[in-house]
């Protein structure tokens, strides 16, 4: 088992959703999250004052899925978070060594 965290811009969520449940992800975390990369923030202009923005805003998702579907789900994910512009995000791949279902006891991929 594996977990999939990918970090994406807000405005890409529903294009992510779309392509994980057409591969037959059927769960998924969403977090609201602020942070910055090679971009380091930006400049706005609010009422005539100039300030720094220096955590911008992203969603995290956090996915829990078999080995076999990992190189889908994250080909699926850089697809359809693709902007080609700075700050499209990442996407980390982590070993889940268990998971249960706390509603029938499930343990491991029948948790997932």
């Amino acid at each position: 088992m594996k977990m999939v965290n990918a970090i994406i811009k807000p405005f890409k969520l529903d294009d992510v959703r779309e392509a994980i449940s057409e591969i037959g992800v059927e769960g998924l975390t969403v977090s609201e999250v602020k942070g910055f990369g090679r971009q380091k923030g930006h400049t706005e202009l609010y009422r005539g004052a100039e300030y720094q923005v220096d955590f911008l805003p992203k969603v995290k998702l956090e996915i829990a899925v078999n080995d076999d579907v990992v190189d889908r789900l994250v080909k699926a994910i850089t697809e359809s978070a693709h902007t080609g512009k700075i700050g499209d995000g990442k996407i980390f791949v982590y070993d889940l060594q268990q998971a249960v279902r706390i509603r029938t006891g499930e343990q491991d991929v029948e948790a997932i």
